[in-house]
């Protein structure tokens, strides 16, 4: 009989044990998920959508309401939006409802963990009669369950109290950072008459975003379009002027803290000295009559603007302009034969309804 074949035990395979495998994948998105929404200004609803669009692991979307895993820190850093806010909703007819022993154990617990990651020292409440019983009531109970204070003007941690969206409750969304979005970090210098950072990233982002663009931002006021170009990426080259040496520094300083090296030189936009089709884009929050210079001056700046930014326009360059002066704006481009003109959006900031232009040659 022949002698079996001797088998190395090393080498024996367990048909009952295969190795271990890693999870595939983002490990946060096996974390648990919550419901965001976020708040854009009105008419750049479609601008914040598309960048959450971007956002890897947000799921669920609809509109500006979605579910994210883990920790929110990546929502903390989109410009499109003013604001981003955790929601729950409570099956409870009216706010009162909210003040029952167990919602109010579990909205207390809910802010606290808001709280908690974002680090808010204050709240406040924003709602229908905020200054009924009721809400003084539970400004009340919450300031003693969070162990914050109640602060209904500037209260970092703002909780609003509506109507549950497609649903017969109440929800509470709270924002998850103290300040707004808008209210971007970088921002060390201000000037009366600046332009809202959201704002700013929804011009570049219709105007478009091209690495080999050379980008001019004549009248730069505190540096908002440069820096939020900047922080895009790359571009061929970019330069910004102001004839305002205080202007100069304050966006000096702006995008110092950005962290950007853009060129900011006290020269006056309309005589720069350049040559003809310099750039490639050139975008512009010009003056409005309110804040910084006066709409009798701007009858006399705005068609200079607009023949000087021509001749600095490359063949196929865009020109990308935001103004409250639309009257004043689209008069002048109704009866010319030089540029093409299309309305980028209409938004409601600060009492002001500004509107974004984009410009190029015929």
């Amino acid at each position: 009989m022949p002698r079996p074949a001797r088998v190395n035990p090393s080498r024996q395979k367990n048909p009952t044990f295969t190795r271990p495998q890693k999870p595939k994948g983002d490990h946060r998105a096996r974390q648990p998920a919550h419901e965001y929404a976020l708040e854009a200004l009105p008419g750049l609803e479609e601008v914040a959508a598309e960048e959450l669009r971007g956002v890897p692991l947000a799921r669920d979307l609809r509109g500006l309401r979605f579910w994210y895993p883990g920790d929110p820190e990546r929502l903390t850093r989109l410009r499109g939006a003013v604001a981003a806010y955790r929601v729950r909703a409570w099956d409870v007819p009216r706010p009162r409802g909210l003040l029952g022993h167990q919602q109010l154990g579990e909205l207390t617990a809910f802010l606290g963990e808001v709280v908690r990651w974002g680090g808010h020292r204050s709240f406040r409440l924003a709602a229908a009669g905020r200054e009924s019983a009721v809400m003084i009531r539970l400004a009340e109970e919450l300031s003693r369950g969070l162990d914050l204070p109640f602060d209904p003007e500037e209260g970092e941690l703002l909780v609003r109290l509506r109507p549950q969206e497609g649903g017969p409750g109440w929800e509470v969304l709270a924002r998850i950072t103290p300040r707004p979005l808008s209210a971007r970090a970088w921002r060390v210098c201000n000037r009366g008459g600046g332009l809202n950072a959201t704002i700013a990233y929804a011009l570049h982002r219709l105007a478009g975003v091209r690495e080999e663009d050379r980008v001019f931002n004549p009248m730069a006021g505190s540096g908002t379009l440069l820096v939020e170009r900047a922080l895009l990426g790359p571009s061929a080259a970019m330069v910004g002027v102001d004839i305002d040496p205080g202007a100069v520094a304050c966006a000096r300083a702006n995008l110092q803290a950005a962290g950007r090296e853009v060129e900011v030189a006290e020269v006056d936009a309309l005589a720069t000295g350049l040559p003809p089709r310099s750039f490639d884009l050139i975008v512009c929050d010009l003056p409005w009559g309110d804040a910084i210079g006066s709409h009798r001056a701007n009858a006399a700046l705005y068609p200079a603007f607009l023949t000087e930014m021509h001749r600095l326009l490359s063949r196929h360059g865009r020109l990308a302009v935001v103004t409250h002066e639309i009257r004043l704006f689209e008069g002048l481009l109704r009866d010319q034969d030089r540029w093409h003109v299309r309305e980028l959006f209409q938004v409601y900031s600060g009492g002001h309804h500004p509107k974004g232009y984009l410009l190029s040659k015929r």
